[in-house]
């Protein structure tokens, strides 16, 4: 069962009756659109989808309904809000709903589909059980030394890993209420953390900047787990200084959620310069480019393995990829640990953008404004902002003078999502590669810091 809805109530309802159903639940992010779903509704096989009616000015209907004819699995459309033509209304089907026992599952079962972008062009469908995620959010519970006392505010998509395990699974095992916000505001997001007296939060960058900056003071709010995109150390002391908020970086997947994390009671500079050390029962290594263990110190691709990595890919091919022979998770990530392990990840061997905490694959973009008449050579990458982390530059060979306008145009006339628009454009004559004809992506960088903007 598929459903792309804002943090609305009904998301949480849909997920747990779609487990307890003894179903595979399949959260899709809002921000995806047509060309995105017919991918994962397709690959899935999914029986019924779930969307709302509109959502910032996007009729999420109209999409549904023109995905309808291409997915032969798909069987029931249910709509929250008004229903169109030949779909269900959500509130009517709840209604007329006959109750029935949940079902036993094992908990090693399949329980969660939830697609991922990485560096291939198609998102990358990610399986849990009730046992990887359930352990997932205890580590985090331990971490941070949760209670039943405390509250969850969510701002983070319940789509996305961050939503669902802290603002769906997490507060269920705590016992506590939990307050979602479906469109980001952060002055907004401090009058409810007030309100409602509201203590714990994980959410990417953007959110820690907006709470740390906003014109009232988020007194309640005592914890924030931030990650997904780059964290500078001074936002987590700005933080502890004008709130006496305990925030702290941390750094995982979808694949594996959380890997290194900081103890509450480390000191400042702990949180602030490190992404922690490892959580739980998690293993990390860090190796060479020919999987040898590295030591202290040394810079490489990070592996993590423990309770809440994933069972793997829906597509099986893409497993070799991603995991070792003795079961360790390829990150794709660089990292240097010191002597006492904590982390710090340094750079990402992965060809991806991370944008406000959503990874964006530059080959999918490349590969689609490839298709622009006029583009003769494309590559894609990210430079810095203060805010989301980064954002994306298109640097193109073109056979003439082209605007932003005219790619994003293009794009959208496909319907990809709004994210993963370029948001610089940076013409040249050539991109630069090595003798093998590998684009070199690290003097592209380079060139759009250096660039005005376009």
């Amino acid at each position: 069962v598929s459903f792309q809805l804002p943090n609305w109530a009904e998301a949480v309802i849909v997920h747990d009756a779609v487990v307890l159903l003894g179903a595979v639940s399949n959260p899709i992010v809002p921000i995806y659109r047509g060309h995105e779903l017919e991918f994962i509704l397709r690959q899935a096989g999914s029986r019924a989808f779930v969307v709302p009616d509109s959502f910032r000015r996007f009729d999420y209907r109209e999409m549904a309904a023109g995905l309808a004819a291409d997915c032969e699995a798909l069987e029931h459309i249910l709509v929250v809000g008004e229903a169109g033509p030949g779909m269900e209304s959500f509130a009517a089907a709840v209604a007329a709903a006959e109750p029935i026992e949940p079902v036993e599952r094992d908990p090693g079962e399949v329980v969660l589909l939830l697609y991922t972008s990485g560096t291939e062009a198609n998102p990358k469908g990610v399986l849990h059980s009730h046992q990887t995620l359930a352990c997932e959010a205890r580590s985090i519970i331990d971490l941070y030394r949760l209670s039943g006392e405390d509250t969850v505010f969510m701002p983070s998509p319940l789509t996305h890993i961050t939503g669902l395990l802290y603002g769906i699974l997490l507060p269920f095992m705590l016992g506590t209420k939990v307050v979602l916000q479906d469109v980001w505001d952060p002055d907004l997001a401090v009058e409810l953390i007030e309100r409602e007296g509201l203590t714990f939060t994980v959410g990417a960058t953007p959110f820690l900047h907006g709470i740390v900056n906003a014109e009232l003071p988020a007194d309640s709010l005592r914890i924030f787990g931030c990650g997904g995109a780059d964290v500078p150390p001074a936002l987590i002391e700005a933080a502890a200084r004008r709130l006496g908020l305990h925030a702290s970086r941390l750094y995982g997947s979808t694949e594996c959620p959380t890997v290194p994390g900081t103890p509450i009671d480390a000191p400042l500079d702990r949180h602030a310069t490190t992404d922690g050390a490892p959580i739980g029962a998690d293993e990390v290594r860090i190796v060479d480019e020919l999987g040898a263990e590295l030591p202290v110190g040394e810079r490489g691709e990070l592996q993590a393995r423990g309770p809440e990595l994933c069972l793997g890919y829906l597509d099986p091919a893409l497993n070799d990829k991603a995991f070792t022979a003795d079961g360790w998770f390829r990150s794709g990530d660089l990292a240097v640990a010191d002597a006492q392990g904590y982390l710090r990840i340094s750079g990402r061997a992965k060809d991806v953008i991370l944008r406000g905490g959503e990874n964006l694959s530059a080959k999918e973009i490349e590969d689609l404004l490839f298709e622009h008449p006029e583009v003769r050579e494309v590559a894609v990458v990210g430079y810095p902002d203060e805010v989301l982390g980064e954002r994306s530059c298109a640097v193109v060979v073109a056979a003439r003078p082209l605007g932003l306008a005219d790619l994003v145009d293009f794009l959208r006339g496909r319907s990809v999502a709004s994210q993963k628009l370029p948001e610089r454009l940076v013409q040249v004559e050539a991109l630069p590669k090595t003798a093998s004809g590998k684009v070199q992506k690290y003097r592209l960088r380079e060139l759009v810091r250096e660039a005005e903007p376009a």
